[in-house]
């Protein structure tokens, strides 16, 4: 059975962070693991409260994971301090981790920080370069590399300013821009748009969490970078399709919804 690993913060109401993750890739029959960054008290209106994990604790989960059951992929969210980060790219670095996808989380749907300000710095040097792939939205790559992003034209340049700077492959997922749903994959040079229909959903809690996670798993099962991009699109777009409405806020999607393509 195929494995992936998700390293990311807790989200006690199910929707986002490691629940999030743990119930995609287990939906796409790969085995699912976590390392947690930190709790978080949250739900669909918003975020209340965060407890960091130490280093040390962060480092004996990674050593436990990889000394044990090694992932065929690995996906990187929520990092909120630069010891985590340094953590994190040590322990992937030591085992040489494959397929790692990171999701650069700097704010919540509802609109809270996630990351500190400081730790910018130290995922853009330590953590992006060992990336095979990452997928920042429109405000989180203007973050990054602090371009203005209104179009597919300022798309592009933002993602390529990404992709060669780290050498890595950028999937910037246009969901945010209120023009279109597309989003942008640059992967040595070469640009692939993936058009998406937007779906009139208010229940988008956890969709970035479960994009990337789908990712991985996919990678996990053998696809081509591209060909997984594709095929946890189409989860993600069954996942929305499907509406399901829980609680008082911008409720969690639907992430049990099952995989229909043959995996």
């Amino acid at each position: 059975m195929k494995t992936a690993l998700t390293i990311a913060g807790s989200d006690c109401s199910g929707g986002a962070g490691i629940q999030a993750d743990i119930k995609t890739i287990t939906m796409h029959g790969v085995y699912a693991m976590s390392a947690i960054t930190a709790l978080t008290a949250q739900n669909t209106i918003g975020v209340t409260a965060i407890s960091e994990v130490t280093p040390a604790f962060l480092a004996a989960q990674l050593d436990c994971i990889f000394t044990d059951i090694f992932p065929d992929a690995v996906k990187i969210g929520m990092v909120s301090s630069a010891p985590l980060i340094e953590v994190i790219a040590e322990k992937l670095c030591f085992y040489n981790a494959k397929n790692i996808v990171l999701d650069p989380v700097m704010v919540a749907t509802s609109g809270a920080d996630l990351m500190q300000t400081n730790a910018l710095g130290t995922l853009k040097e330590k953590l992006l370069p060992l990336a095979t792939l990452t997928t920042p939205n429109i405000a989180e790559a203007e973050t990054i590399t602090k371009m203005k992003i209104s179009d597919k034209c300022s798309m592009q340049s933002a993602a390529k300013k990404i992709g060669d700077t780290y050498n890595i492959a950028v999937l910037l997922k246009g969901g945010h821009n209120t023009d279109n749903a597309d989003d942008l994959l640059y992967e040595n040079g070469i640009f692939r748009w993936f058009e998406g229909k937007r779906i009139q959903n208010p229940n988008t809690h956890g969709t970035g969490c479960t994009l990337s996670s789908a990712i991985a798993a996919n990678l996990a099962l053998g696809f081509a970078l591209e060909d997984a991009i594709h095929h946890a699109k189409d989860y993600l777009s069954g996942a929305l399709a499907a509406n399901l409405d829980l609680g008082r806020g911008n409720g969690p999607l639907n992430h049990c919804y099952q995989f229909k393509k043959s995996v």
